[in-house]
């Protein structure tokens, strides 16, 4: 009996286990394993494998029983996931419903999730920008959260690294708060995004739109040919999950990547109860598991534990392995893990009408989308009453006119030979948030879900630096879009919840000093160098560009130490 239970620890024993198969779990499995580790990756969430469990991917809009649109019983039951702009007929299927994985507002936050094999890299609108150093420098310049412990120049070659394979289009832009990356062919602005940026130029030099990057394979690399992908078809029907490996995910780059190198365990299913620790050896030591289907437990063990669960069940997580040395969450000697949770402010938008160009419209898709304007509010100085910035998408389309009247033979020649109706543009805020002791998550000290995990309860909100940021964001592109010839221009507040924005981040944050942050500069706990965090938990602060790029490439940048200081016995 003794030599069958030694068999059976041997196993579970790998030497890494990654928390999560998402955007940043798919960069540790692919990172790991490709440095010949024996690698375990546990997904909370069902298998998902690539085109094999992409049910829509296929379909036409006449095969969709109620044309696309996800009937009226369903929202009801998911008032919260259905305010989702992917929660439609063709991948709600990806989308968690709100009564399967409950949790506690003590605000109301509106909390997207995806479980299952991938997690949202299945789902994301795939924009891909990278941080200057103006961004990791914010926080000491202004005074708010607390420093960052690396700067732009730590990750630029990680930025690189990830690029590459993941594979990203774009255009050099040469502007100092957006750094040039490895780029594939862009996808170019239609003629009145175009036509917007030579007018902004005009009238605010130091501000530009440039063509969106993004994480589709507009000329394809052989490294991408070496994963099973070809270029993006521009379909742009991507949250049902690509046949074509167009855009980059888990399921059709890194995740395949890793299980190719023969290194790789991927388990399914399994939610994550506590993180083991050894109050013998100051070490985690593995996991303690949760069978979603049949409630069994099991344990499996590891040198190096990455955790990649999502930003809040990262935090969830943490809180929850708790010791005689960690009473109050796994590393948790400062405080605040929990704390100093932040966001992207999406709640507004700015619309208008172009009269000109009417000999012009579009032809094909853009899977980037459009354009995009980088964040021009306090970049190099403090200038405004507000902290930090915004940034915005900018797009711009042209569609059928709907007859307004008519009858008979007038209204079915209308019907028949539709004209096309004016210009229209729009413009997306996507603000800075500021961390603060009071957005925090926590575990509720009663409730339970059905694998007896305590829920997680919210409490997140607005504050007058977003109302300021929002006022002021009206006010100028209410004015750059009259400069540049607009009108109609209408602009809209959703007073949506925190949350929708589905760029939740910090609460593990990194940090010089053990006392205020619970990260070193690798992504290592303080008090337990073992574990890493590298999904948006680890986020000090959050800027205004699309995050997953930098999870993917703080991710790679710390297994890198992971290997390099388990070589040495440090880890």
């Amino acid at each position: 009996m003794a030599n069958l239970n030694i068999d059976s620890v041997k196993e579970r024993t790998f030497d890494a286990i990654v928390i999560g198969s998402g955007m940043s779990g798919g960069w540790a499995a692919k990172e790991l394993t490709g440095h010949g580790l024996k690698t375990l990756v546990v997904e909370r969430g069902r298998q998902v494998e690539h085109n094999k469990d992409y049910p829509t991917t296929n379909l036409n809009p006449w095969e969709f029983p109620h044309n696309g649109k996800v009937p009226l019983a369903v929202q009801e039951a998911n008032p919260i996931a259905s305010r989702c702009y992917v929660f439609k007929e063709d991948a709600m299927h990806f989308v968690v419903k709100d009564a399967e994985h409950p949790y506690v507002q003590e605000k109301p936050f509106d909390w997207i999730r995806g479980y299952q094999v991938g997690g949202k890299s299945l789902l994301w609108a795939r924009q891909t920008q990278r941080w200057s150093k103006y961004d990791f420098e914010g926080p000491a310049r202004d005074g708010f959260a607390v420093p960052w412990p690396i700067g732009y120049d730590d990750l630029a070659p990680w930025y690189s690294h990830v690029e590459k394979f993941a594979g990203i289009s774009g255009n050099s832009d040469g502007l100092p708060a957006l750094p040039d990356g490895e780029f594939m062919p862009g996808f170019p602005l239609n003629a009145v995004e175009d036509h917007f940026r030579v007018q902004l130029q005009k009238s605010h030099p130091d501000r530009h739109v440039i063509s969106a990057r993004c994480a589709h394979l507009s000329k394809p690399q052989p490294i991408h040919y070496e994963q099973g992908r070809v270029q993006c078809q521009n379909r742009t029907l991507c949250q049902r999950g690509c046949p074509f490996g167009g855009y980059f995910s888990s399921n059709s780059s890194t995740l395949p990547w890793a299980m190719k190198s023969g290194h790789l365990t991927l388990k399914p299913d399994l939610v994550v109860q506590t993180i083991l620790y050894d109050e013998q050896k100051n070490r985690a030591t593995g996991i303690r598991v949760i069978d979603t289907h049949t409630k069994a437990t099991t344990e499996y063990y590891a040198p190096v534990i990455f955790v990649n669960a999502g930003a809040l069940n990262t935090n969830l997580l943490l809180l929850n392995s708790t010791s005689h040395r960690f009473p109050n969450g796994l590393g948790n000697d400062s405080g605040v893990l929990g704390k100093y949770v932040a966001f992207h402010n999406y709640s507004a938008r700015v619309h208008a009408e172009y009269e000109g160009l009417k000999d012009l419209t579009t032809d094909g898709r853009n899977p980037a989308g459009g354009g995009y304007l980088p964040r021009f509010r306090n970049v190099f100085k403090q200038e405004t009453d507000f902290l930090r910035g915004y940034a915005t998408n900018f797009g711009a389309s042209r569609g059928l006119a709907r007859p307004a009247h008519g009858l008979g033979a007038g209204l079915k020649q209308q019907l028949e030979r539709p004209a096309l109706g004016p210009w229209t543009v729009h413009s997306g805020m996507m603000g800075e948030t500021i961390p603060k002791e009071t957005n925090y998550v926590r575990l509720d000290p009663t409730r339970k879900d059905e694998w007896g995990m305590p829920l997680l309860s919210v409490s997140i909100d607005y504050d007058d630096n977003d109302a300021k940021m929002k006022k002021d964001f009206f006010e100028q592109f209410t004015d750059m879009y009259t400069q540049a010839g607009f009108t109609n221009i209408q602009a809209q507040d959703s007073h949506q919840a925190p949350g929708l924005d589905i760029h939740e981040m910090g609460g593990v944050r990194m940090g010089h000093d053990p006392k205020t942050s619970l990260l070193n500069r690798w992504n290592q706990l303080h008090a337990c160098p073992n574990v890493y965090v590298t999904d948006g938990a680890c986020m000090t602060s959050t800027s205004t560009q699309n995050p997953s790029l930098t999870y993917m490439a703080l991710t790679a940048r710390a297994v890198d130490h992971a290997v390099r200081e388990s070589k040495k016995q440090n880890v």
